[in-house]
């Protein structure tokens, strides 16, 4: 009989990556465009520093993204050799070792030895990487992946507080990016949440309750450092 799980472990890494990078483009694209505006900036003004933070930004979190997970990918490769290196010099020690974490886990010594004598013979580095390391396939560190859905939703959650600013006057625009911004954040909690497989409601306000908080903060200090009349 077939048999079909939806599971989601194989999205952490890129939907981690996408929530943060639309999440940040939104937050800091709207807090600038507010803070600007309360600073009493002209509308052009306000839409230069947007598109300049929309590009640093978007760069930022690419090369943010590269390099964090790089780390954790050299981390995880430095692991590996060692446990080769291990496995070649003294594989009755590894047998046992992986034994052990069986035998923690539930199995008898002698089922535990003959799980890892037959994983060890079909892939030994695998198994030890899987079970002593905690390395596996779906949830290895990916960079270029990372960087990519990062920089590419901050430049698309940056976008839409962008769009509000060449489509409403200056004297409307710190409420209606405000809350257009909120209502952005609201739907990326919510499909964060429905792609994670987590409770929409939960992601939804986490998200927003944040996100205002930024702006508001960012918003303050425009209006207490401004130059309008």
């Amino acid at each position: 009989m077939r048999h079909v799980e939806g599971h989601r472990t194989h999205r952490i890494g890129w939907l981690r990556a996408a929530v943060l990078g639309a999440n940040d483009g939104i937050v800091s694209t709207a807090s600038l465009v507010l803070g600007v505006a309360a600073a009493g900036a002209s509308s052009k003004s306000i839409l230069i520093a947007g598109v300049a933070g929309l590009v640093a930004g978007a760069m930022s979190m690419a090369a943010g993204e590269y390099v964090s997970v790089s780390s954790q990918a050299d981390t995880e490769n430095a692991d590996l050799d060692r446990e080769r290196q291990e496995l070649a010099a003294d594989p009755k020690h590894e047998h046992a070792e992986l034994t052990a974490i069986y035998v923690k886990r539930g199995l008898d010594a002698e089922l535990a030895s003959q799980v890892a004598t037959q994983l060890t013979a079909h892939d030994a580095l695998g198994a030890h990487a899987r079970d002593e390391l905690g390395i596996s396939d779906t949830l290895t560190a990916r960079p270029v992946q990372a960087a990519l859905a990062s920089a590419a939703t901050f430049a698309v959650g940056a976008a839409l507080p962008l769009l509000v600013v060449l489509l409403v006057p200056v004297t409307a625009l710190m409420w209606v990016v405000s809350g257009s911004s909120l209502l952005f954040l609201a739907l990326l909690g919510s499909l964060a949440g429905r792609a994670g497989g987590a409770s929409v409601m939960t992601a939804a306000v986490r998200v927003t309750f944040w996100g205002a908080l930024a702006m508001a903060l960012t918003a303050g200090v425009g209006a207490l450092f401004g130059v309008a009349a």
